[in-house]
């Protein structure tokens, strides 16, 4: 009888292992290495009928993608109060019919459990009376968290930054770094060493900031170079860095409105930088391959930069720029020497790196925000309007493989567990395969 008690205590107590505090599967945005890439396998074909296993209502609005880490999936959330929309007034270069706001906010972090589906925590983590405007297209809880064992980090912009233990629920830290985002946050954090990085880039000032993960206090904090602009509204960026190694060394790429820079973890000196033009309010995170980081310009002056990562300093030319169909919302994917990009109009193309030649060009039905993700030889682009289109990736033409619909609007860009993908939608979350 001991035995068999002690039996079942162990697998009571694994399965409370399971539920939470593993090694995260699916740490940031756009994957372990944050640029959509997937080892494994994941399903072709679904529907509202077809491969879904569970399907989960989600509280509130918010955009920011989902992170697992064991059975644990974790996103942001905003409940909001409804403001009156007759008192919004314009925002910069954004009139006010393009414009949300609400006259109260309750910022949460939720958690779905990956085996049954079930939502298990619903955590209030910044309360904010008043808060500004955001864009129709933006929520005000965008930027996707990071997790690791036993901690969640979760980045509201301006209404402040929090670690939330994942077992006990308690707020470890919180801090609150100002800016005037204009039309709501948008650039999520990201972990480098014992470091979260956070990019400030607002209409009114822009600042990089590094805190100890542990205790949230600033590690270093570092002024952006000066701008030509003397519009805010053209000072803005909610790029999200990419952390890139060199010879065992690494550095931060983030871009920004006028700069490129990338950043030394220890301290927060720039190693090198660019001056890429007039491009402002960058959304799309960048892609690395051996010699080049490559980076869009957002709006304003939309391009696609090769840069030189291994260099120091000024670096004052792009090794090649690409102009045509270029993201300002969706990140591109680079595989084997093809990248791989989608206009926010839905373009698709498929650019070799090497000779700069855009191999094939073509219509994909919708407009995108979520970013591409590739899982084996399948490229899946997500549309605002619901459908996944998956591409062969080995195909010279981009040969279409399967669509895919789903009743939401795709504005999240989905994780991908154990050969399952797991979805956010404006108002569901789904586990799609076996």
């Amino acid at each position: 009888m001991l035995l068999r008690a002690a039996l079942v205590t162990g697998l009571l107590l694994a399965g409370v292992s399971r539920l939470g505090a593993e090694e995260p599967t699916w740490p940031q945005f756009r994957g372990p290495d944050g640029q959509g890439n997937v080892v494994g396998t994941a399903p072709l074909e679904w529907s509202e009928q077809q491969g879904v296993r569970w399907k989960t209502p989600l509280p509130g609005r918010g955009w920011s993608s989902p992170v697992v880490e064991g059975n644990q999936i974790w996103m942001t959330t905003a409940i909001e109060k409804q403001g009156d929309r007759s008192k919004i007034e314009r925002v910069g270069g954004t009139p006010a019919g393009q414009l949300d706001q609400a006259s109260a906010l309750s910022l949460r972090a939720i958690c779905v459990d990956r085996r049954s589906g079930e939502l298990v925590h619903d955590v209030e983590l910044v309360h904010v009376e008043n808060p500004n405007p955001i864009h129709a297209l933006n929520s005000y809880a965008s930027p996707t968290p990071v997790v690791e064992q036993g901690k969640l980090y979760c980045h509201f912009g301006r209404y402040g930054t929090v670690c939330l233990d994942t077992q006990t629920l308690d707020i470890v830290w919180r801090r609150v770094f100002e800016i005037e985002h204009y039309v709501g946050p948008g650039s999520s954090p990201v972990m480098c060493d014992d470091l979260l990085v956070l990019t400030c880039d607002g209409a009114d000032k822009q600042f990089i900031v590094a805190v100890d993960k542990q205790t949230g206090k600033t590690a270093w904090q570092q002024d952006r170079p000066p701008l030509r602009s003397t519009n805010p509204d053209t000072c803005k960026s909610y790029c999200t860095p990419l952390v890139v190694e060199n010879d065992g060394t690494k550095q931060i790429v983030i871009p920004g409105a006028q700069w490129i820079i990338a950043y030394a973890p220890e301290d927060g000196h720039e190693i090198w930088r660019h001056d890429h033009g007039s491009g402002f309010s960058i959304v799309p995170r960048p892609v690395v391959d051996d010699d080049h980081v490559y980076c869009c310009t957002g709006f304003g002056s939309t391009k696609l930069l090769a840069i030189p990562y291994k260099s120091e300093g000024d670096v004052s030319d792009a090794d090649w720029v690409h102009s045509k169909q270029v993201p300002t919302q969706p990140s591109p994917l680079l595989h084997e020497g093809r990248l791989y990009l989608v206009s926010d109009n839905g373009i698709g193309q498929c650019i070799d790196t090497a000779t700069q030649k855009v191999l094939w060009k073509q219509r994909m039905p919708g407009n995108y925000s979520a970013s591409i993700l590739r899982v084996d030889n399948r490229l899946y682009y997500f549309s605002r309007e619901g459908v996944t289109t998956v591409i062969d990736a080995n195909s010279p033409k981009g040969d279409e493989l399967a669509t895919n619909q789903l009743d939401g609007s795709h504005m999240a860009t989905p994780a991908v567990v154990d050969g399952e993908f797991i979805v956010r939608t404006a108002t569901h979350l789904y586990a799609i395969g076996q």
